[in-house]
Formats: C-alpha cells, sequence, structure tokens
C-alpha cells in the first residue's frame, strides 16, 4: 500500500548534501573505545513485529515487503518514508523485544551491514532526526548489539558510534524545530553522555535542548502540531534525556524539567480509558503501553488537565471517557497533517473505543490523506459539498466520495461546568461563518456515572452581518436549505442495528456492553460505511458511521442526541479478552 511523498525542494536537496559531506568528515574522527556507563534499555519493542521481521516480513510506511532470508538493506525501497524507518533503527526495539538467538543474530548483521554500506556518510540515512533515533538505538540495545561478537565487530560499532555524535555535533541545528531537533538533541545528549572522549558536546547539547523546550512547548503543555502522539514522542524524548542526565550526575535544565511538568497533565487529558491517545491531527493512538510508561517514568505527579490541554478538552466519568476537539487546526507552517476536526469528540467505554475518528491516511496514500483530514472523517458536524481555500480535501467514506468544508475557525469559544449530576461543556467555532453566515455550537454532558453522553449541536446566526452572508448562502442554494450531516464513526469492534423503527442504533461492544444511539427526530438517521486509518496495517480497515443529514431552514437549527450504556459488561470478564489481530491483519 502507498505511503505519501512530497517533491524535494532545492533546499531539501541542498541540506541532505551538507549532511552527506559532514558525515564524510565524521569519518576521520577519532573513534570512541568504549561505554562510560552500563547503557540500559528504555525503548519498547513489540514482539509480534519482531516475529515478523525475523520472518522476512518488513512492514513500514504502509508497504509490507516479504524477503525472507535477505538483509533488511537489500530490499526494494518502495518510498522515501518506507527507506527513513529502515535507517531509524526502530526496529532495533522490536527485535530486542524477542530477544532469541535469530533476533540478535538479525540486529548484529544489519547493523554491521549498515555501517559497512552508509558508515562512510553515504545513503538515506544521514540527517540529523535519524541519526539521532539511531543512536538512541544502538546505545539502548548495546548488549543486544556486542552480546558474542568479535573486537573487529566491537570496534566497527564503536567507530561508528563516535562517527555519528560527531555528525549530530555538527547539523542538529538543521533539524527542523519540533520532534526532528528533539530526537537530534536527545541522541547527541545520550551519546555525549554514554561514549568515552564524548563529552564536551552534552553540556551544548543541553543547553539547547531546554532552549528548545522554551521554545517549542506552550503553556498548555502542547506543540504547535497539536498531534497528541508526537506530543508522547517528545515528551519520552525529554524523560529520557532527563534520566540519562540525572544518570551521569548532571542536573536536568530548568527549562527541560518544567517542560516535563507541563506536557505530563496534557497527555493525561488525552489519554482515554483504555490508555491509549486520542487520535487528531496525524497521530495515532501510540504504541501499546508507550503512554503509560513514559508517565511513570517521568516521575512527575500530575492530574489531567481541566480546561484546555493543547486544544482539546476531556469529559471523564466512570469508565468511560470523552475527548474534544476545541481548538483551531494548526497553521499549515507548523503541521503538514492538520485535521479539520475541530469540535469532533470521541468516546471510550473502558478498554473498548466507541466512537473514533477516521484516523490519519498518510501511510495508505495521498488520496487517503486528504481524506483522513477532511471534516467528514470526524465525529462531528459538517455542512456538505463546501470548499475551502486553505485545505480542501476529498473524503472517500464507504463508496461516497464528497468534497467537504474544512475551513479553519479563526475563533473557538469553550465553556465548561461540573455539577453532582455530571460534566458538561458547551464550544463553538466560526468555522461556516465566511461562507454560509452560520456557527457551529456543541453542548457535551456526561452523566456523573459515565453511563450517558447527552450532546446538543446547533447551527445558528448570531448577528446582523451574519444574516446577510446566510441569506446570499440560501439564494445559491434556491430556498432548499444548507444541508449538513452530523457523523460518528464506529471503531471497527463495534457492532451496529438500526432499529425497525429507525429512530435509534443499538451498538455491542466485544465485551458485551451495548449502547444505544438516540436523536429527536428532526434528521434522517442512517448507518454508513466508514473507514478506520491506522498505522501498521496494509490497508484501512472497513467500520460503520451513524449520520445524521437534514438541511438549515432557518437562523437557527438544532439536533439533540444521546448516547446512553443500556447493558454493562457480564462481571467484567469479557473486556479482559485481547484481540488478537496482529500488526499485518488487515
Amino acid at each position: 500500500m502507498a505511503g505519501v511523498s512530497h517533491p524535494e525542494s532545492w533546499q531539501a536537496r541542498h541540506c541532505r548534501w551538507m549532511n552527506g559531506i559532514h558525515a564524510r568528515i565524521a569519518t576521520m574522527a577519532k573513534p570512541a573505545a568504549a561505554f562510560t556507563s552500563q547503557p540500559e534499555p528504555r525503548t519498547i519493542g513489540s514482539f509480534a513485529k519482531g516475529r515478523q521481521l525475523i520472518g522476512g516480513n518488513f512492514l513500514f510506511a504502509g508497504y509490507l515487503v516479504e524477503a525472507p532470508g535477505r538483509s533488511i538493506w537489500d530490499l526494494p525501497m518502495p518510498s522515501p518514508a518506507f527507506e527513513e524507518e529502515l535507517h531509524g533503527f526502530a526496529w532495533l526495539d522490536d527485535l530486542a523485544a524477542v530477544g532469541d538467538g535469530p533476533a540478535r543474530i538479525r540486529a548484529q548483521g544489519w547493523t554491521a551491514d549498515w555501517i559497512a554500506r552508509h558508515g562512510r556518510g553515504r545513503g538515506a540515512g544521514w540527517s540529523p532526526d535519524l541519526t539521532g533515533r539511531r543512536l538512541i538505538r544502538w546505545i539502548n540495545h548495546a548488549l543486544f548489539l556486542l552480546n558474542g561478537q568479535e573486537k573487529v565487530g566491537s570496534d566497527a560499532y564503536f567507530r561508528s558510534l563516535a562517527q555519528q555524535t560527531i555528525f549530530l555535533s555538527r547539523r542538529w541545528k538543521t533539524a527542523a524545530p519540533g520532534l526532528p531537533r528533539f530526537e537530534a538533541l536527545t541522541g547527541l545528549i545520550y551519546a555525549g553522555l554514554a561514549l568515552e572522549g564524548m563529552e564536551r558536546h552534552v553540556a551544548p547539547a543541553a543547553k539547547a535542548l531546554a532552549r528548545e523546550c522554551r521554545e517549542q512547548i506552550d503553556a498548555e503543555g502542547g506543540i504547535p502540531t497539536r498531534n497528541p502522539e508526537e506530543l508522547l514522542e517528545v515528551f519520552t524524548l525529554l524523560t529520557w534525556a532527563a534520566s540519562a542526565l540525572s544518570g551521569a550526575g548532571m542536573m536536568t535544565p530548568k527549562d527541560q524539567f518544567e517542560a516535563i511538568e507541563r506536557i505530563a497533565p496534557t497527555l493525561r487529558a488525552l489519554r482515554h480509558a483504555d490508555g491509549g491517545l486520542a487520535r487528531f491531527h496525524g497521530g495515532g493512538r501510540g504504541a501499546e503501553g508507550r503512554l503509560d510508561q513514559a508517565l511513570a517514568a517521568a516521575g512527575v505527579r500530575a492530574v489531567a488537565a481541566a480546561g484546555r490541554a493543547m486544544g482539546y478538552a476531556r469529559l471523564s466519568a466512570g469508565r468511560t471517557s470523552v475527548i474534544v476537539d476545541v481548538g483551531p487546526p494548526p497553521a499549515e507552517s507548523a503541521s503538514v497533517n492538520a485535521h479539520a476536526s475541530t469540535l469532533a469528540m470521541e468516546l471510550t467505554s473502558g478498554r473498548r473505543p466507541l466512537v473514533v475518528s477516521c484516523g490519519s491516511g498518510a501511510s495508505f496514500g495521498a488520496e487517503w490523506r486528504r481524506a483522513g483530514r477532511a471534516t467528514q472523517s470526524h465525529s462531528t458536524l459538517a455542512i456538505e459539498g463546501c470548499f475551502s481555500a486553505r485545505l480542501k480535501a476529498r473524503a472517500g467514506l464507504g463508496r461516497r466520495m464528497t468534497e467537504v468544508l474544512v475551513d479553519g475557525p479563526r475563533e473557538v469559544g469553550l465553556e465548561r461546568h461540573s455539577g453532582p449530576d455530571g460534566i458538561s461543556l458547551v464550544a463553538w467555532h466560526d468555522g461556516y461563518v465566511r461562507s454560509h453566515g452560520l456557527t457551529h455550537a456543541r453542548r457535551l454532558e456526561l452523566s456523573a456515572d459515565g453511563r450517558q453522553l447527552g450532546g446538543e449541536d446547533t447551527l445558528g446566526v448570531f448577528s446582523d452581518a451574519h444574516r446577510k452572508t446566510f441569506d446570499k448562502a440560501m439564494d445559491r442554494a434556491k430556498l432548499q436549505g444548507i444541508a449538513y450531516a452530523l457523523r460518528f464513526h464506529l471503531h471497527p469492534d463495534v457492532d451496529a442495528a438500526i432499529d425497525m423503527g429507525g429512530a435509534a442504533v443499538s451498538l455491542a461492544l466485544k465485551s458485551g456492553e451495548i449502547w444505544v444511539f438516540r436523536h429527536d427526530g428532526h434528521a434522517e438517521l442512517r448507518v454508513e460505511p466508514s473507514v478506520y486509518l491506522e498505522k501498521g496495517r496494509l490497508k484501512p480497515r472497513a467500520t460503520r458511521q451513524i449520520l445524521l443529514s437534514s438541511r438549515v431552514l432557518d437562523t437557527a437549527t438544532q439536533i439533540n442526541w444521546t448516547l446512553a450504556k443500556a447493558q454493562d459488561t457480564p462481571q467484567g470478564v469479557r473486556d479482559l479478552v485481547q484481540d488478537d489481530d496482529g500488526p499485518l491483519s488487515e
């Protein structure tokens, strides 16, 4: 399945050329002789993915290459993203998770092969972020890579570590701000602390990392991309760097420590009841257990942020969590994966996601990437058939191909209330004002026991100026009304059945829970096909969506709906059953 790639700019080609020059210069550096201390692995891998690698199934960036018995560096490279994932060496985590003889043979052989082919400064792997990522893995899994090695192999390993460290010390500034630069600087700190003769790089790198924390982590503990999974990666890198500095008897810079303190409650607010992250703005759920491990490793006692957390709001009661996007999309300059998801929600009951976003389609090609960014790919209200100069997306959901409005709201309001009966929020945005004169407002109320979520979605005109725009939109529609739809995308494990009268939808979770969706009858109710997009699969997963459609005929229209739990899990037993589909399943 195709990943997405973009034409390389002149600046990118020049940067890659300069990286190659500095990488080759770094090969003249004096090699490191040994580690200053015993490295401890901190990264988590997947046993299932490790077994697949050993079996010759290479799944990266949405492509599966089956090549049993071949070196990972002899594979055809179906896309630049595929090649970059190989050079980042994150797959070492998966082989280490297996940890047996065949896994070690491949890890050692493929690492030695990289040194022989690319160690002299050639190839796609010589970018600051990939070099930082690779150094972290090589140091984390040093014992795994060196166990049983002859002197010539270990000498080559240490020589390459030193060369990559020198390269990073000279080129980390060329990494893009954000996650790439955090990876580069953390890798430099790691290597400077771990390798003999590289200590001089630690203080400048730690100072630079502190500056990046001050400039890139805002007061809400968020990052410009508003990608929850990317925030987790940044948080993890910062805690690793802090732990490495502490282990060497050095103080964590104040700006770095304060950034960790700000991010922790934000991540808790973005954490669903099942431990996964909210899937917005290009981010996925995160690797299994990664979030909880990172929060525990940080050593920061923090509760979930009560207000806005990186532009999101969380409602939680009982075993139910609801996370809502209550911020404008990131600027295009901050993220190429910004989603038109303002006021979209996700709901998880216990360990089972119920209402979701379609997710990022970036690993499935350009068309799916655009589809995943569209308003219709999120559980919110969308005016149909609209366009935006900022981001025009074609949403391919089921058999329908529809152009949808994804105009960036300039103003997003939020009010939040708590009481003995539950928690509620009211949020609104002006994304449809410029085209239709309409403001979308959403009220959500979660009961104190978490068994019912009530919703109220309103499209309304709130000023005389907006009324003029609305009248023009009605004229364009020939007074037939402005079509809109309210969507609730369901997780693929949810079975949806509309009742005979068409007034409600029963939703059965694998845990045995039954939820029922009802509405006030002012819109047409349907259950239609949808998709669930997630990394690590060969193609999108088919799923369903609840769809309420109607038309705006006056200056205000409103839909009321409820999601209520009708049946509990029998003694919680079925909720303990794990899904058995692996990362290669379709």
